[in-house]
């Protein structure tokens, strides 16, 4: 077969990962026009909601600084409530992001290319909203710095045996591999942005930005092994982070808690989470700035697959947990089971199960997979699920502890809410100015992908 015959070989629509009839100069020119194009008018609605919903954020964190966190609905025993599942929530949206970029980019699947630099984005303001809580349940936020093993004159360390103080090291690390991983897989385009610029001081602010980029084979060979290191980096974080975090739970004895299967129970969550997170905000932004030729029907088909087999893993999960509070005949243990199917919080045991275990069931079937409508309402409903999930396991498990005379009912404030819907907008707040600012889609990774990049490389073997 020659050179023509296989340029006019077109895959099928259900196989493609770029569409037909592109080429390097199309890619540079639309992906481009999203950062130096006309700004359109619904962006600007949608960030001044996103805006305005971060100044929720900041009363409520002026609010709470000022009158303590008594102003939360925690009491005693529910002395963890909306602070630490929004938490434990946002942790597992991140985890999406360096799943796609980093095992995906291992594991050479190509289709990540067109999603992985808006996920790793995603990661990183999930990462970013995560730690505002752990820092706000403190009380005293402004002495935070004791978390970490500096030298001191006043001789006070961390307990490195707390779980909590793990989580810090868990998330830090995560956050700062994350954001050079993002940062390494931006330098090509930037330099891209550099040379296309117009304004003196956007190219010189982009070409600071690039580290000097200039494309040559020496560059390309030194960003490469750099971005193949930081992957293998950052696949072991995937599954450590999220280990850690259910480690919070798994070492108490507090009925619920107490069991060896959370840390992959926690770890297929996140990434059932973060793939429907991934979803929710590639389908409008694919709308929105009209990217169908990069994001195509195969990326949908794929996070769909990937979203519906961590999904039966979190069901497994639930079925490990029923099993051993019966089988372990511990009365405290199927005391919680029960409680969680007819106790005062069985209305969100349920629909957690509908949200987690009924409703991604329809991802079986194809014809969902590929309506996008469908598949955004799913991320939604899997979203809300896994807050209750968290709910869950947090409230339910403490409400009703060893005392029946400790017991008491947990309910959020106004406060609460007010709080977790202002990390919402702070999340989408950066997601919009990343938008607007940044390329969505990597340049040079589509590049790779192009049929013509593929003849010059079987052309050049």
């Amino acid at each position: 077969m020659d050179t023509m015959d296989r340029v006019s070989e077109q895959p099928s629509p259900r196989h493609v990962i770029v569409a037909p009839g592109q080429t390097s100069v199309t890619v540079t020119e639309k992906i481009s026009s999203l950062v130096f194009g006309k700004t359109p008018l619904w962006w600007f609605g949608a960030f001044s909601v996103s805006f305005l919903l971060l100044q929720v954020f900041l009363i409520s964190v002026a609010t709470l600084f000022v009158k303590g966190i008594g102003l939360w609905g925690i009491n005693i025993p529910v002395g963890w409530g909306w602070d630490i599942i929004n938490f434990v929530w946002w942790i597992g949206i991140g985890h999406a992001g360096t799943l796609i970029s980093a095992i995906l980019l291992l594991f050479r699947q190509e289709w990540r290319n067109s999603i992985n630099r808006f996920a790793e984005a995603m990661t990183l303001f999930a990462v970013a909203c995560a730690g505002q809580y752990p820092l706000l349940h403190l009380g005293r936020p402004q002495i935070f710095y004791w978390l970490m093993p500096y030298p001191n004159s006043s001789g006070y360390w961390p307990q490195f045996r707390s779980p909590l103080v793990w989580d810090v090291f868990a998330v830090s690390t995560y956050a700062l591999t994350s954001l050079l991983f993002w940062y390494v897989g931006l330098i090509p385009d930037l330099g891209t942005l550099r040379d296309r610029s117009k304004n003196k001081f956007i190219a010189f602010l982009f070409g600071g930005l690039a580290l000097g980029w200039r494309g040559s084979s020496r560059h390309w060979a030194n960003y490469e092994s750099a971005y193949l290191l930081l992957a293998g980096i950052s696949t072991p974080l995937v599954l450590s982070v999220h280990t850690i975090v259910s480690f919070d739970f798994s070492i108490g004895i507090v009925p619920g808690w107490h069991t060896t299967v959370f840390p992959p129970y926690f770890v297929a969550g996140a990434v059932f989470a973060g793939f429907a997170m991934v979803m929710i905000l590639a389908i409008p932004t694919r709308a929105l700035f009209k990217l169908e030729a990069y994001i195509t029907m195969r990326h949908f088909d794929n996070m769909a697959k990937v979203t519906l087999v961590t999904g039966l893993i979190v069901v497994y999960g639930y079925f490990v947990e029923v099993f051993m509070a019966w089988y372990s005949a511990n009365d405290f243990e199927w005391f919680m089971v029960t409680n969680r199917f007819f106790g005062p919080y069985k209305y969100q045991y349920w629909l957690l199960l509908l949200c987690n275990a009924v409703i991604p069931q329809l991802l079986w079937l194809k014809r969902i997979r590929t309506n996008l409508p469908m598949l955004f309402l799913i991320s939604l409903v899997i979203s809300v699920g896994m807050w209750l999930e968290r709910f869950v396991i947090i409230v339910i498990s403490l409400s009703r502890d060893y005392m029946p005379s400790a017991w008491d009912i947990y309910h959020g404030t106004i406060w609460d809410v007010g709080t977790f819907v202002g990390t919402i907008g702070l999340f989408l707040t950066l997601m919009f100015l990343f938008l607007r600012v940044l390329p969505a889609i990597p340049m040079s990774e589509i590049k790779m992908i192009l049929p013509e990049a593929k003849l010059k490389n079987e052309e050049a073997h």
